[in-house]
Formats: C-alpha cells, structure tokens, sequence
C-alpha cells in the first residue's frame, strides 16, 4: 500500500514514524506548509531506518506530485489543516485515490465538499483517529443498549495548558446524548490524554477508559483506516462504520 501524508507537524511527525515503519505500507511523500525540509528524506529527518522514498515537499511544489504518474498512492492521509482538502481533492478523484483525513474540526462547507468527493471515491474522516477511542464509543454506545437508565459520566484529562474541553469528549457525550455541559475536564501537569466514561449501575459501575501516552497513537489509528478503507466501495466512512464487522465474534 502506498502512502502520501498531508502534514508534518506533531501529529504527522508521530503518522510518518508509524508508517515508516510499518512492513506493509510504504511511505512515498510528505507535504507541508513550509519549504523548510524541502525534498529531504522524512525518514533521514526522524531518524528511522527505512528504505521508503518519504520525501517531503511544500505546497509550493505540490505539481511535482501530481504531475508524476510515479508518484501516485493509495491513499493520502491528512494531518494538516481543514483547508488542505482543496488542494488534494480533485487530485484523488482523478486518481481514484482514498483520502483518510484526521483534521479535528471542519466547517459546512468543507463538510459538503468531503461528501461530495466520496460520491466519486473512498473517504475517511475522523476527528480523533486513534483504535482505542473509537472503540471506546461503540462499547459505551452498546452499554448503554443495555442499560437506558444508569448514570453515566464523562471526565476528560490534558496537559494543563490546554483550555478548551476536548473535542473528543464533545463528540463521546453526542454519541450518548449528554449535554457539553455534562463533562468534567481536569488539568495537570503535562498529561497527553486521558478519557473515561464512568457506568453507575445500583450495585457496580463500569468504566471504560482510554489514555493516549503518545502521538504515534494517532498515525496507528490512520494505518489502520487506510488499511481498511481500500478495501471499500467508494463513499464516506468513519472509523466506527471501519471496526463494527470485527465486532462479529
């Protein structure tokens, strides 16, 4: 499977540190906002061995890209900025390329224009990428199949500069239909991650916990969208709709 990465900076450092060395997946360029790391090697960069091309370019030479049939991938994975899809997306439509986008936050009309390329292709959007919180969403939203009426509760931890409530923990109280209001969020120190839904029950509680310990987390969770995403018909997915068939045991 051949990969390009929209993005370098934390989240796409720790993507590119994933897919570089993962044995089924090859990494064949980078784009970022800057010329700074303009054509070098993203693995020479991040000190990793491997023998995938991971070349990264600017924006400014983008056409590099898509003007070189050698160039074309799979899939592209996007850990840059919402505006980013304009200037990949036709592309990948031409190409009949997947795009697996983790970007936290789009607007209407980026939102409009995902749906509007997945007519044509396989697309992936994933406010938080990560395997371990998506699977924490569909057993919360199983559990509370279960039981309707117990209490539940979200607390959400980060690092203490971090002002805003998590936008993960957003997106876990509307699958549950909770109000924003109803999280709880603690700050301290320099904790990467940590989200926890709290079951009361009468007689037992049920927790069920996820803690990012670091970035590469993230590239983990877009390996395994682009894994499966090819494996699709054209159409927008989520990391949910990508586990539910392996919850068939």
């Amino acid at each position: 499977m051949k990969v390009g990465l929209f993005g370098f900076g934390r989240a796409g450092k720790a993507a590119a540190s994933v897919l570089l060395t993962s044995k089924d997946c090859t990494l064949k360029w980078i784009v970022k906002k800057t010329d700074t790391f303009d054509h070098r090697s993203a693995a020479e960069y991040l000190g990793i061995n491997s023998d995938d091309p991971a070349l990264i370019y600017s924006k400014d030479t983008l056409n590099e890209i898509t003007d070189d049939e050698n160039q074309k991938v799979d899939v592209i994975i996007d850990f840059s900025n919402e505006k980013s899809i304009y200037e990949y997306g036709e592309y990948a439509k031409k190409t009949d390329t997947a795009i697996v986008t983790a970007i936290s936050k789009y607007e209407a009309e980026e939102k409009a224009y995902l749906k509007e390329l997945s007519n044509s292709i396989r697309v992936l959007w994933s406010p938080n990428i990560t395997l371990g919180i998506n699977f924490l969403i569909i057993a919360a939203k199983v559990l509370k199949q279960i039981a309707p009426t117990c209490d539940i509760e979200i607390l959400e931890e980060h690092f203490k500069a971090k002002s805003e409530v998590s936008g993960t923990a957003k997106v876990i109280a509307k699958h549950l239909d909770l109000e924003e209001s109803d999280i709880k969020a603690i700050r301290a120190g320099g904790i990467v991650g940590k989200h926890e839904i709290l079951f009361g029950f009468p007689y037992q509680t049920v927790r069920l916990v996820h803690e990012s310990i670091s970035r590469e987390a993230f590239g983990n969770g877009a390996l395994f969208a682009a894994r499966n995403l090819i494996k699709q018909e054209k159409g927008l997915y989520t990391m949910q709709d990508l586990i539910k068939p392996y919850f068939q045991i």
